[in-house]
């Protein structure tokens, strides 16, 4: 199967064919962006000091070595859980054209009512490789908002293939997760049928 690599800046075609459960690559500029950078914007109505039209963002908090002269390198830097920045996710979107969202677990109705009136993704990178994330990060061309603090600062970064993302919302709004749920509430009925036969004293 042939490796899908986005590079920013991402157009709709180029997400056109890419559905749930696809693996891929990011290839440009990616900025971590999570709770406190959403709320500013969206409920204080801040603007973003960074163009995210076509880019990425990724709901993580990185661990950041300072090593002077404006020059920075990311240790470490995992997905926080994406369903905090749910409530802001489709007003963010809409006014940012922000293509990629990066982060952990799923989201709700309102992003995928969001990447599919906008024509985004939401994608998750696998938890556990904060480590390995940080060696697809090329370099911190620049950084924003630090009075937030380290985690929530906006850390524009240049990465080369950052993955395995797996899509979990497309641009159709089809969510793997909500999916998910679904059939395995179905099989966690029929277990429980089968185990209450088998043990009597669960009720």
């Amino acid at each position: 199967m042939r490796k899908k690599v986005l590079t920013t800046p991402i157009k709709d075609d180029d997400l056109k064919d890419i559905k749930t459960g696809d693996l891929i690559y990011l290839t440009g500029t990616l900025v971590t962006c999570r709770d406190v950078a959403h709320r500013r914007l969206i409920e204080k109505g801040v603007p973003l000091p960074v163009d995210l039209k076509g880019n990425a963002i990724f709901h993580a908090g990185p661990i950041v070595r300072d090593n002077g002269n404006e020059n920075y390198e990311i240790v470490s830097v995992g997905p926080t859980t994406s369903m905090r920045m749910e409530k802001f996710e489709k007003e963010f979107i809409a006014e940012t054209g922000v293509k990629v969202i990066v982060g952990k677990g799923g989201m709700g109705k309102n992003t995928e009512e969001g990447c599919r009136e906008h024509k985004a993704l939401h994608v998750v990178f696998p938890a556990g490789n904060a480590v390995l994330a940080a060696t697809k990060v090329e370099r911190i061309k620049e950084v924003h908002w630090k009075d937030l603090g380290m985690p929530e600062s906006l850390w524009v970064c240049e990465v080369k293939e950052f993955g395995p993302l797996i899509v979990s919302i497309d641009t159709e709004g089809s969510n793997v997760f909500e999916q998910n749920k679904v059939e395995f509430n179905k099989k966690k009925e029929e277990q429980y049928e089968l185990i209450s036969k088998q043990v009597g004293f669960i009720n």
